[in-house]
Formats: structure tokens, sequence, C-alpha cells
């Protein structure tokens, strides 16, 4: 599933294509993705200019001069193209520019969405008004407060987006196995002296995979379809039974339903 630094690395790609551009016409090629479109959506945005691209959490924006923001979440497998020569089978929508740019909504396994939202109701749409914090303005104290009293696993709690938003599997068990806290460790138990070295481990693994141009992992690519880059720098997520730097051995455990890698011998 793409994750923060993937969508912000869509984000950022798309913005190089679309911003200040007027859009000349909009195809929805079928009726929903993993719940329905917006039956209003091309009245709504043909026409329109996009004066700023931006993220929440796991959520593209794409906001215009008519006082709408158009939401993209990319689900599983989802991804924007540009300028495709020919449509694919699995671009769901399409977008074209008074300049003659294309973009295309590519989701073959269609859990991604789009909704388009008054820009000054953003806040308050029910999908973002249950957002926690975004993770790179996050400090340790906020994260503290958030945790206090939680005997749910450190692992858990950081993928609950109530609580920080945006955190995804692959970019928590990095940040835990760098700043040394074992996944298992109760939420609440972790110490405001660890947190001070969590939260620093978050914006760095996050910050990387961005300028890595994030990881990519089965279907996603880049806008301009070039493949991310950060998964070749994988400390211990997917490398089961493999050696880690300390001397000990990743292992890999089932939490939430969810694969977690870590090291015993350096996370404790």
């Amino acid at each position: 599933m793409p994750e923060l630094p993937e969508v912000e690395t869509t984000v950022r790609g798309l913005e190089r294509v679309l911003k200040g551009s007027r859009i000349k016409s909009v195809e929805a090629r079928r009726p929903d993705l993993r719940r329905a479109l917006p039956l209003d959506l091309g009245q709504r945005l043909t026409g329109a200019r996009i004066t700023a691209l931006g993220r929440r959490a796991k959520y593209g924006t794409i906001e215009t001069d008519r006082g709408d923001t158009l939401v993209f979440h990319l689900g599983m497998s989802g991804r924007w193209r540009v300028d495709p020569i020919e449509l694919e089978k699995h671009d769901h929508l399409v977008l074209e520019t008074d300049e003659g740019r294309r973009v295309a909504l590519n989701d073959a396994r269609r859990f991604g969405s789009l909704d388009l939202v008054p820009t000054d109701r953003l806040g308050e749409w029910p999908q973002f008004k249950a957002l926690g914090p975004e993770p790179l303005d996050l400090d340790a104290r906020e994260l503290k407060r958030r945790l206090d009293g939680r005997t749910a696993a450190i692992k858990l709690l950081l993928l609950d987006q109530g609580i920080v938003a945006g955190l995804g599997n692959i970019y928590v068990c990095e940040a835990l196995y760098r700043a040394g806290i074992n996944p298992k460790r109760p939420g609440g138990s972790v110490s405001l002296d660890r947190l001070k070295r969590l939260v620093p481990a978050i914006h760095d693994v996050l910050d990387e995979a961005i300028e890595a141009g994030g990881s990519t992992l089965r279907d996603f690519a880049n806008p301009d379809g070039e493949l991310g880059y950060f998964s070749k720098k994988f400390s211990v997520y997917d490398r089961q039974g493999l050696p880690c730097a300390c001397g000990g051995v990743v292992r890999r455990i089932v939490q939430g339903g969810r694969s977690t890698f870590y090291c015993p011998r350096c996370q404790h």
C-alpha cells in the first residue's frame, strides 16, 4: 500500500504538472472506486484552475479556484500516470489541462477513493476530522500525552491514525528499530526519553523515504513512472532471518494482522 512518503512523492510530481493549470476536461471512466464518485465531479472541476496541491496523512489534495478540493486516496495499488500515451483498462479518472497535459488515476484493485470537498470545510470532513497530528509535525511530549495510559503495543498505537496520522507499517518498523524500542512494548510504558529518540527517528525515516521517492512494493510507482528506492535501505522490514547490524537476527511477528519486523537483541 502506498504510505505517506509515496503519497508525498505523488503530490510533488503532480504539482509540477498541474499547479496553475486550468482543467479542460474530466473523464470518469467508471462510477466508483472503493465508494461512488461524486455525481457532479465533472461539472465542478471542468474549467476550474488548480491553485494548490497538498497532503494530509495518506490522502492527496488538489485545490481549485472554485472553492472545491479533490481528495484522493491511493488505496492498495493506486497511482497517477502523467501524460500516458494510451489509456489503460484501470485508468479510472482522466484530467486534461488547458496546456495539453493529461493525468490518469490508475487503480487496478479499486481500493482507492476520490472525493470532492468544499475547501473551507476540509478540516471538518469526517475522514480528516478523525485524524491525529502529522508525524512530521509531532514532538515527543505530544506523543507521550497521546500514549499515556495505553496498554496496546507501541507498534499498533503508532499505526492508529487517530494518534498519529499517516504512519504505515513499513516506516513504523524502521523507526522503532532506529530508536531501539521493542514493537511489543505497551505504548503507555515508553518513557519520554525513549520517545525523544523515536520521534526524530520517525522524522528521519520519512524524510529519507520521501527523498528516495518512496518504497516500491508490488504495484506502486511515482507519477513519472520511476520507482522508489528507499526499500534498498530497509534495516529490518522484510528481512526476517537476516543479520542485524548489532549481530542479532531479524524476527517477524504478527501484530494486528500486520507483519512486524524487529531485532530482539537491540530493540528492548
